[in-house]
């Protein structure tokens, strides 16, 4: 359907409709609807009053992000915003919905503004590595004052209809009928007297600061809370210059800042990781047909830390959740768990009180499978071994109804083989939490061999009402995030072994813009996940692909990380912070001995290389196998479970960066040197050789 735009009046008052489904996005038809509607008004004989309304869900979510990538086309949206601000007669937003972006920035332009309460309004660009380019940074610390504008935009997270009433962003707040309370609300102004109000005559407040001394402030902050990141500085520019200039000159500068925001390559790798995650619900065999079946009571099996985390996300997602453990001494340790949690985000003040005892009083404690009978989703949390994931599964299968969706959290092991254990595989689901499960957004979401579509469509329904962001895999040792882990945390060890310490392989990394370096990351999970890991593959692995030894002198020494106060770093009592292990070196050299290697100095631009690449080899090679459907989805994991620079759009799109070309050079070395492990993926010498690219690559719905 082609964007539209309606001009209707009643008596005195007018309204133009935006109707551009599904999300009224601000495309080039949409922008020339909205000007050729402001002119029909204006010639409207009568009309003391314009409403702007949204059709369908929402007002409007924005800008076409697909334009940013093409040459401008008239009318520019500063243009519609400015003809909007200077018509003549009071022009009234009507919000309902979201208010986002280029959406809000169009009501910032209205002389006055109502809203739901459950609307979202909010500037979001600096996500895309942007900013307001619309007057959004010139307009809102006109309307909010200069403090909260900053943090709107820096952040880019959205408020509710209500704070933006006690922010001032919105007038009013109203409930039904947006047409119907639009006119209410205009008659109710010109009965008052109300007339036209531009919110490019107010001035910009920043009470109590002294604005050079205030945005210095503002600047050393955000270059610490968002490191390398380009847009957020420049959006306290933009900020900025809304104190200093009249309008028109603060536009012109915001609009200088945009395009310096756009030319950023930080710009194309969050572009990117934003149209990933939409990508990712694209899912070949399931379709707008295939229903997912209703889940409005669920079970967790295992009451560890991964088990409480899961069952702590239907809680804070309103569903009730019943906890399985083995005895009443297990049961009590798990529940006092999720106290403990929820206390924790009380104590910083992320939760009420309130809010906690509802959540806990949501979580169900029990002992005997029976009280499962009628869940409608059950997830597996325990032990990763597959004689007791039989066990479970074959009880769940035993007392579940039919139809109940059977989850498993394994991290590694074979969901086909674990599905043997029911009469009902077309049920049997992975569902991979990220831990703390609570606070992680991934969600791998695995189809087993006989997975039925309905069962998939339900897990990933149940993703979304979790709020996670989920991406379909398929079965493998590790799926697709861990199984790629295991090659980048096999490079970072052979790397200490060969010179390097881990206090400049987690340097380099970070500097690159991964959230944790390796080693620290190992540290924090527990080195004896890793040992029982290693052993396994050991155990698989041909001759000709050699492991790190650094692990197992670890390991004999009882070093096991954070858990045990030493692994890779050495920890305080108490304190999460690593420090030097002093006893490292001598096992650095040990190791070396035993590998018959000689230490060497190596370059930071090297150990990126060993564990980077690595990621996208294995990447390249289940794209080839069809466990992961497309190259975006592998980025879109590594983006959201695995602490990868969303500027850089993940580990596929970087390498689509560096070219595969290059990337292929590096890695055939890498294989003349280093041997089986960096044997080249077919794919990635296909697209070297044919000068593609793995963006757009793999399985479409």
């Amino acid at each position: 359907m082609a964007a539209q735009v309606r001009f209707q009046q009643s008596g005195n008052l007018g309204w133009i409709t935006l109707d551009n489904p599904p999300v009224n996005a601000l495309s080039q038809p949409l922008r020339a609807g909205l000007m050729a509607a402001l002119e029909q008004a204006a010639q409207a004989s009568g009309l003391d009053a314009l409403l702007l309304l949204g059709t369908g869900r929402l007002f409007c979510a924005g800008a076409d992000i697909k334009e940013f990538s093409a040459p401008p086309m008239a009318p520019a949206l500063p243009d519609v915003i400015a003809a909007v601000e200077a018509f003549s007669k009071p022009v009234i937003a009507v919000l309902h919905g979201s208010a986002l972006g280029g959406g809000l920035e169009l009501a910032l332009g209205a002389h006055y503004r109502i809203a739901t309460t459950g609307t979202s309004l909010g500037l979001p660009e600096v996500k895309l590595g942007l900013l307001p380019g619309a007057g959004g940074t010139q307009r809102l610390p006109r309307v909010v004052g200069v403090p909260k504008a900053l943090d709107m935009i820096v952040s880019g997270a959205p408020i509710t209809g209500e704070a933006a009433l006690a922010a001032g962003l919105v007038d009013t707040l109203y409930e039904g009928d947006a047409l119907q309370a639009g006119t209410a609300y205009a008659l109710e102004l010109l009965t008052q007297g109300g007339g036209v109000r531009r919110t490019g005559e107010r001035t910009a407040a920043l009470e109590g600061n002294d604005p050079q001394a205030y945005f210095s402030e503002q600047k050393v902050s955000v270059e610490k809370r968002f490191p390398g990141l380009y847009s957020p500085l420049r959006c306290v520019m933009a900020v900025q210059a809304s104190i200093r200039l009249p309008l028109a000159e603060g536009l012109k500068r915001e609009r200088e800042l945009f395009m310096e925001c756009l030319q950023s390559p930080q710009r194309a790798g969050l572009v990117h990781a934003f149209f990933a995650e939409r990508e990712a619900s694209k899912v070949p065999g399931v379709t707008a047909d295939t229903r997912p079946r209703s889940v409005e009571h669920a079970a967790v099996v295992g009451g560890g830390t991964m088990g409480v985390g899961i069952a702590l996300c239907f809680a804070n997602a309103g569903l009730p959740v019943k906890l399985l453990e083995v005895d009443e001494t297990a049961l009590a340790r798990a529940l006092q768990r999720a106290r403990d949690t929820y206390a924790a985000s009380v104590k910083r003040g992320s939760l009420s009180p309130i809010d906690m005892e509802q959540r806990l009083g949501l979580i169900e404690g029990v002992t005997d499978y029976a009280a499962l009978a009628e869940v409608d989703v059950v997830v597996e949390a325990v032990f990763e071994d597959m004689a007791v994931k039989h066990r479970v599964f074959e009880t769940l299968d035993a007392v579940c109804k039919p139809g109940a969706l059977l989850a498993s959290n394994t991290s590694s092991l074979d969901l086909n083989e674990i599905a043997t254990a029911t009469r009902r595989p077309e049920d049997v689901i992975g569902l991979h939490f990220f831990s703390p499960a609570n606070v992680m957004r991934l969600l791998e979401v695995v189809r087993g061999a006989r997975t039925s579509a309905e069962a998939l469509a339900t897990g990933l329904a149940l993703g979304k009402r979790l709020k996670k962001v989920s991406a379909v895999v398929g079965v493998c040792d590790g799926f697709v995030g861990n199984r790629m882990l295991f090659q980048y945390g096999r490079e970072a060890e052979f790397l200490l072994e060969e010179g390097a310490t881990p206090e400049q392989v987690d340097a380099a990394l970070r500097s690159f813009g991964m959230a944790m370096g390796p080693f620290a990351m190992r540290d924090l999970s527990g080195l004896d996940i890793g040992m029982a890991i290693r052993n396994r593959q050991r155990q698989q692995l041909p001759p000709n692909y050699p492991l790190p030894c650094l692990l197992d002198l670890l390991f004999e020494k009882g070093m096991l990380g954070q858990k045990t106060g030493c692994g890779f770093y050495r920890y305080e009592a108490g304190a999460r912070t690593p420090l030097p292990n002093p006893e490292l070196p001598a096992l650095l050299q040990a190791a070396s001995r035993q590998q018959g290697v000689e230490r060497r100095a190596l370059s930071d631009e090297y150990i990126l290389d060993r564990t980077l690449l690595a990621l996208v080899n294995e990447g390249a090679k289940l794209l080839d196998e069809g466990i992961a459907l497309r190259a975006s989805d592998i980025d879109l994991i590594y983006l959201n479970g695995y602490g990868f620079p969303a500027f850089r759009g993940g580990p596929m799109f970087y390498a689509d960066t560096l070219g595969l070309g290059t990337v292929m050079e590096r890695i055939e070395a890498f294989h003349r040197e280093l041997g089986a492990w960096w044997e080249p993926a077919p794919l990635l010498q296909r697209l070297a050789r044919e000068g593609g690219t793995f963006t757009g690559k793999g399985a479409s719905a």
